[in-house]
């Protein structure tokens, strides 16, 4: 009897001190959530608040009691924010695509087919990732400079439709499908091309649709490479218009309507992550899983 009072006694300090910690846990992951998410907060804020009363306030206020949205106009009237986007879709569209059709074939290559120096020449690949990108940034430059393509959609897609670590994370998934299943599809006759649309990328969506994301996040926010190559604000993307709408639209001082405009160019991406975060999280995790 007293041995089965002990143990309730144990059982009952064990439930609290792990209430306690959940408890603890919690608080500690819901205050790094504000710290994460204010900066976003303060910025959708700022944007629906009135020029003259964000520059009246000596003290800055976490709310507003009277939002507008005269910014978001503004920020689409004082420069051709809408060309911006399209301009920027085009881009990330296209590149994304061309990426896939490049790196798919390539982590297939390298998973699966047997060929001279394929070991060597997987190691170069994964040197390039030791390169600097300030490196590869001249180079592409001078490249495309001397192609003749500055300010055209070809030098602002070209040098972005390859990257090693895509090519990486899709050959370690590719190489997690059993042998067996490419042995028995051989024997068959299967075509090395069909057994790839046909059985490895269906098994492996999850690691292609988060390649695919994570791309269009790249080309959406890509800065230095089309503020480089190009200065005729037709080929400007929403990035470097930023830049522009803070030098030629409404100028340095009206924060409010700078931070509308970008609300309306982060918008996008956060509606993206939101959609596809559970398959990002399992292709990244399945991408670096083996066995």
């Amino acid at each position: 009897m007293q041995n089965n009072t002990d143990y309730k006694k144990v059982q009952k300090i064990s439930a609290q001190n792990n209430r306690i910690i959940t408890g603890v846990t919690y608080f500690f992951l819901t205050l790094w959530g504000i710290v994460v998410l204010f900066p976003f907060y303060w910025m959708v804020l700022t944007s629906v608040k009135e020029y003259a009363t964000y520059n009246s306030e000596y003290i800055p206020k976490f709310f507003t009691l009277t939002p507008t949205f005269a910014n978001y106009t503004e920020a689409f009237s004082a420069v051709p924010l809408g060309r911006y986007f399209l301009n920027t879709l085009i881009f990330t569209v296209v590149t994304t695509a061309l990426m896939l059709i490049v790196v798919i074939p390539a982590a297939f290559a390298f998973a699966r087919l047997e060929f001279k120096g394929k070991n060597f020449v997987f190691i170069l690949f994964l040197s390039m990732m030791m390169i600097p990108n300030e490196l590869v940034v001249i180079t592409n430059f001078t490249t495309i400079t001397n192609l003749g393509l500055r300010n055209t959609f070809s030098g602002l897609i070209f040098p972005s439709i390859m990257s090693v670590f895509y090519i990486y994370l899709l050959k370690e998934n590719f190489e997690q499908i059993p042998d067996e299943l490419y042995y028995a599809a051989k024997v068959d006759g299967t075509k090395d091309f069909k057994y790839l649309m046909k059985v490895m990328l269906p098994i492996s969506k999850p690691t292609v649709v988060t390649i695919t994301i994570l791309k269009v996040i790249e080309c959406w926010n890509s800065y230095v490479w089309p503020r480089l190559i190009t200065d005729n604000p037709m080929y400007f993307l929403v990035s470097n218009g930023i830049q522009e709408i803070r030098e030629n639209g409404f100028g340095r001082e009206n924060i409010p309507a700078m931070m509308a405009a970008v609300v309306v160019i982060s918008v996008p991406l956060v509606v993206l992550f939101l959609m596809f975060r559970k398959k990002i999280m399992a292709g990244v995790a399945r991408g670096g899983t083996k066995g």
